[in-house]
């Protein structure tokens, strides 16, 4: 299957891109690495009459570190987020998911706004941004807006941005001496989509974990929140008991939708494996 015919367009400034967004609205799509766009495009899920190419702004690229967050350009490719040193030293819950990005060739061009943006329930980056607690950078005609993770991710490749809005950055808090991360996913190759990921967050107090954040990719139409097994682990050691309980409590708290593989039984097993996996020794 071919793309629908559409215009094309290569802006010079953020301001012309607004401009055109504000002319077009949903009749518009941005382009930045193409790795999901140009699919959409393809498949005919997406249709249309205008791709306006933001690859030229070089104001939406780079990472560093401002004030007390990490701010992740949304032009940063996936190879750049994976070999950042700043992001190694301040997210790095984002470099142990990077290598589960599809291939090299895609991480080379694919980019975190686009990730972010496009919001595919499947896709490493808005799972982790989620738990991270991040936050998303939206550029409008009124100016910038701040949109917290909790609430960008709407639906199935929906989220809160506007359309005459741009995701410009992302910002998270920069990870300090006591943070924990947990990272994994199960594929049935190295860079097909995930049946089941998970990314995890936490502060050690000393063996007790604080602020837990377990988020799900490839069970639902956003990245998933599980917040009934993160109740069961918030202020807890996370022993052999304690992460039983987690994993029973994810696994009644979910309803996983199927893909074309795997039923929800079996990522709702999946998914209690991965937590086991990723929380024992968290306390170490």
């Amino acid at each position: 299957m071919k793309a629908a015919a559409f215009d094309y367009v290569k802006p010079r400034s953020l301001d012309e891109v607004l401009a055109l967004l504000q002319e077009h609205g949903d009749d518009a799509r941005l382009l930045a690495g193409g790795q999901t766009l140009m699919a959409t495009l393809n498949m005919r899920l997406s249709e249309p009459r205008l791709v306006i190419d933001i690859t030229g702004l070089e104001a939406l690229r780079g990472i560093r570190v401002q004030g007390h967050v990490l701010r992740i350009g949304a032009l940063a490719t996936h190879t750049e987020i994976e070999h950042s040193d700043l992001v190694a030293q301040h997210a790095p819950l984002l470099k142990a998911a990077a290598p589960h990005i599809a291939h090299r060739a895609i991480r080379n061009s694919g980019t975190w706004g686009g990730s972010i943006a496009y919001a595919d329930p499947a896709a490493e980056w808005p799972t982790c941004l989620l738990a991270l607690g991040g936050t998303v950078i939206a550029q409008g005609p009124d100016g910038e807006r701040r949109i917290a993770a909790d609430d960008f991710f709407q639906g199935l490749y929906a989220t809160a941005l506007e359309p005459d809005e741009v995701l410009v950055a992302s910002e998270i808090p920069l990870a300090g001496a006591d943070h924990w991360f947990g990272f994994q996913e199960l594929a049935r190759r190295h860079g097909d989509y995930a049946i089941v990921g998970m990314a995890a967050t936490a502060r050690r107090d000393g063996g007790v974990l604080r602020q837990v954040r377990v988020v799900l990719l490839g069970v639902d139409a956003t990245p998933l929140r599980a917040s009934a097994a993160e109740a069961v682990l918030e202020g807890q050691t996370p022993d052999a008991a304690r992460i039983a309980q987690a994993v029973q409590a994810l696994r009644d708290s979910i309803d996983p939708l199927p893909d074309l593989t795997n039923s929800p039984e079996t990522k709702r097993h999946l998914a209690g494996v991965l937590l086991q996996r990723l929380f024992t020794g968290a306390s170490a």
